[in-house]
């Protein structure tokens, strides 16, 4: 049945709330996320809608007869869209301070090549079909197996269509709550805008819960960190020189990979292979993994999603293990770059648990430590292009670029 125009306009407007304003706590979280994500990324086509909606509207019916409640929620709308499209846009400066806070306010002149214009320009044309994801430039490897196991060992790897060699290696981990997910349906922007600009990508799959029980999440993530030493030269990349990244539980696991180089705990029978990485960018990841900081929010996902379903456990019998699991009580003066970002209305993942975390790293650390606290973001922002996420990943390839640049310096 075919919702009236009322009705119609009325469902936007509250989608348009939930996001300038989500719905908080246990019960509201994922739908709040759900809704207000795609309302936030999708502002200027849901404004083009709701613009073309009234105008066909008010052209049927006639200005003294229009559905005056319809047109006044369309109204409503259209002021909010128009809010979310700015507070998205507002994402360029929030990612650009953050850099300059950590690397200086002349970092760009660091880069070989500097960021041009269209750069740090809006992609209009690209986020107008936003869930067509490829690009020209840009070939994909994909179901390369890692280690024998199945389609849970297999990686793709996103690399130049021109040949390139000793190139440096993105190392992308998904996300969905160690319980879902699939390494093609996460980190693609980033990855396409990074392989476009000469830069090797890995993205893997690993065993989910709960057939799968931790640690075997982190233990196949740093299996395909010896497969990229051993086998990514291959491919045009450089063993030497790999950066982390990934979102939610890809950022947990990315963090955890780059505070637990070598650890013999998550490489049982490769102790002696290099799990070390140079950087790190985790995106609105868990790091309260042990929720010692006590937070409401994280004792209520350890409680029951951890214990129940993917360290399978008594947290009160085996607080050590969820402990060794958790970035937040792992960070220490080891551990490499980082560029931190997370949404300002993340609903599933509190963004005080980011908060803490980069003020640990930053407290231990000698590198450089960035945090982007993204405008008016929900979870899982950036997993298709919009305003929002291309900002923030042009701004994560400048970081990248940066440390790649003074990796002696800034990784040493």
């Amino acid at each position: 049945m075919r919702l009236s125009f009322r009705a119609r306009r009325a469902g936007q407007l509250a989608l348009t709330a939930n996001a300038l304003r989500p719905l908080r706590g246990a019960h509201w979280g994922f739908p709040a996320f759900v809704t207000g994500w795609l309302t936030s990324e999708l502002a200027p086509h849901l404004l083009a809608i709701t613009l073309t909606d009234t105008a066909a509207h008010v052209a049927r019916r006639g200005v003294r007869n229009v559905d005056r409640p319809g047109v006044v929620a369309a109204g409503l709308s259209t002021v909010g869209l128009g809010a979310l499209i700015a507070s998205a846009q507002r994402a360029r400066g929030v990612v650009e301070q953050a850099l300059v806070d950590a690397l200086g306010p002349g970092y760009t002149d660091e880069l070989r090549p500097a960021p041009s214009a269209s750069d740090l320009a809006t992609p209009w044309g690209q986020l107008a079909l936003p869930f067509r994801m490829r690009h020209p430039d840009v070939h994909v490897d994909r179901d390369i197996a890692y280690f024998q196991g199945g389609r849970r060992f297999l990686l793709d790897v996103y690399r130049p269509r021109r040949p390139v060699a000793n190139r440096p290696v993105l190392f992308q981990v998904h996300g969905g709550a160690w319980v879902t997910g699939n390494k093609d349906q996460q980190g693609v922007p980033l990855m396409l805008h990074m392989a476009a600009r000469g830069w090797v990508c890995v993205a893997i799959n690993y065993p989910l819960s709960p057939a799968a029980r931790w640690p075997q999440h982190i233990v196949a993530a740093k299996r395909a960190l010896a497969w990229v030493r051993e086998r990514i030269a291959d491919y045009g990349g450089d063993p030497s020189f790999i950066a982390a990244t990934g979102g939610s539980a890809g950022g947990h696991l990315a963090a955890l990979l780059a505070l637990t180089p070598n650890d013999p705990v998550f490489q049982p029978g490769f102790e002696d292979v290099d799990t070390s990485v140079q950087v790190c960018v985790p995106h609105y990841g868990v790091y309260d993994f042990a929720a010692t900081t006590g937070a409401p929010a994280s004792r209520t996902r350890l409680r029951h999603l951890l214990a129940r379903y993917v360290v399978g456990t008594d947290p009160e019998l085996s607080l050590d293990d969820y402990v060794a699991a958790s970035p937040l009580d792992r960070v220490n003066s080891s551990a490499p770059p980082f560029f931190v970002v997370h949404g300002e209305h993340d609903t599933l993942v509190p963004v005080r648990e980011a908060r803490e975390f980069v003020r640990r790293l930053r407290a231990a650390s000698p590198h450089p430590v960035a945090y982007a606290e993204i405008p008016g973001a929900q979870h899982a922002f950036d997993l298709f292009p919009s305003i929002r996420s291309a900002h923030v990943v042009r701004g994560v390839q400048r970081f990248l670029d940066w440390v790649h640049a003074h990796r002696d310096t800034a990784t040493g």
